[in-house]
């Protein structure tokens, strides 16, 4: 079982518009919806789609809380969140012609007491898996992440901003950054494969065993201990990234779930993002990877 903890869900409103946005001018979208978001609300989400046990869990609160939780019934994935004072946020993005916009809440501020109570739920479930993601309510610190990815007897995935990143000091099977993470957790820059591969490996060397990068466009890096592997991006038009690399990550802890292994498990990776960023939001109700794992190519890197 893979129980993800969301440390600052949100509400993710996705608009669409057929104009460029103009300043002091009202304009109506053409399309727009509301889902339930936020990294691990996001995986466990995927983790259902793919038919893996899962639960969510983490902090929310007020009217958008409730939300989440209605919404993620729909999705048939079981929640049992921490409720805090203060409201979920609201992130918004939107999608005009030729740019997309993106505005994220920060969300309320809580005490880090909070963390025993998320540690007690986790424990109940005795997950195999444990993901951490997303971005820290105010109040909280890597320290947090630290305490919930060692309470229990459960492999950890992180997925969490790059400046937590380079703060965490706890060991962790696998990590999830994107480049910008990637960057801010090892300050460097990452503009090819190259730069991506040194800098993961950078962070397997500080205590990440398998550390998945996700490029955009520009694919995606695995490193292991045992091999480095690189694999492009399949070419398909990209409607919405939003959830991309969670449903990545989601993929990935699925494959090995199977017992596969970390090729075949990135080519799922690959192909999950693949199918969500040809939809607008970040949901959909079945992911299946399977059919076309073989359009995904497969680099071995130099170790």
């Amino acid at each position: 079982m893979i129980v993800t903890v969301t440390l600052n869900p949100a509400v993710d409103q996705t608009i669409k518009m057929n104009t460029g946005l103009e300043s002091e001018s009202v304009q109506r979208s053409v399309e727009a919806q509301f889902t339930s978001g936020g990294n691990g609300v996001n995986v466990s989400q995927f983790l259902q789609a793919l038919g893996s046990e899962t639960a969510a869990t983490g902090l929310i609160g007020g009217f958008t809380g409730y939300f989440i939780e209605e919404d993620l019934d729909t999705y048939d994935v079981p929640t049992d969140f921490v409720w805090v004072a203060g409201v979920t946020r609201i992130n918004t993005t939107i999608l005009t012609p030729r740019k997309k916009y993106q505005l994220n809440q920060t969300g309320p501020t809580v005490d880090s007491d909070v963390i025993d109570e998320l540690i007690e739920i986790v424990s109940q479930y005795e997950p195999d898996t444990l993901n951490i993601g997303g971005s820290l309510l105010p109040g909280m610190d890597a320290a947090d992440v630290d305490r919930i990815a060692t309470a229990g007897d459960w492999d950890t995935a992180v997925e969490v901003p790059g400046e937590v990143l380079a703060e965490l000091d706890a060991e962790y099977e696998y990590c999830k950054p994107n480049r910008k993470e990637l960057a801010a957790a090892t300050g460097r820059e990452i503009e090819s494969v190259t730069e991506c591969v040194d800098a993961a490996k950078t962070l397997q060397e500080r205590g990440f065993e398998c550390v998945i990068a996700s490029m955009g466009s520009d694919g995606a890096v695995m490193v292991t201990p045992e091999e480095t592997l690189y694999a492009p991006a399949l070419d398909v038009e990209v409607v919405d990234t939003l959830g991309a690399g969670d449903s990545m990550l989601a993929a990935v802890l699925w494959a090995f779930e199977q017992g596969w292994d970390a090729e075949r498990a990135l080519r799922a990776g690959v192909v999950a993002s693949a199918q969500l960023v040809g939809v607008m939001g970040s949901s959909v109700r079945e992911l299946d990877p399977e059919p076309r794992l073989d359009e995904v190519r497969i680099w071995a890197m130099d170790s």
